[in-house]
């Protein structure tokens, strides 16, 4: 199992989901974050316009998938958000030991299928 890490530009938020929904994942912990943005060299000011440095909102993806599908979901991730610009994002790809679903005791791929009954979740268009 593979644990990816997306960190991408908040404007990239729906336009990943749905790519990632699109291949049949739907699986994934979503999270704002402050990224450091001094690769575009722009700086970034607080409330009381004091230089608080080079971070911008961004977002976090970060999901559990078997070792077969890694790859097809780091290259969705990739072609997602692909463009020619420095700052875009980053995606870091970790090795998982175990998995295990609390609920019933599920452990590894097994814990990452979704449980009988599961909804399919409905893209949002509101969300970005």
């Amino acid at each position: 199992m593979k644990k990816i890490e997306a960190i991408v530009q908040s404007l990239e938020l729906q336009q990943v989901m749905d790519a990632l929904v699109d291949i049949g994942i739907d699986g994934m912990t979503i999270t704002d974050i402050l990224g450091d943005d001094s690769e575009q060299g722009r700086s970034v000011t607080d409330r009381s316009n004091e230089d608080v440095g080079y971070l911008l909102p961004e977002v976090r993806f970060d999901l559990v998938v078997s070792n077969q599908r890694s790859m097809e979901v780091v290259d969705t991730i990739a072609q997602a958000v692909h463009t020619s610009q420095f700052g875009v994002g980053n995606i870091f790809v970790y090795e998982i030991a175990d998995a295990i679903r609390i609920s019933n005791g599920d452990r590894g791929d097994a814990a990452l299928r979704a449980p009988a009954g599961k909804v399919t979740p409905v893209r949002n268009s509101a969300v970005a």
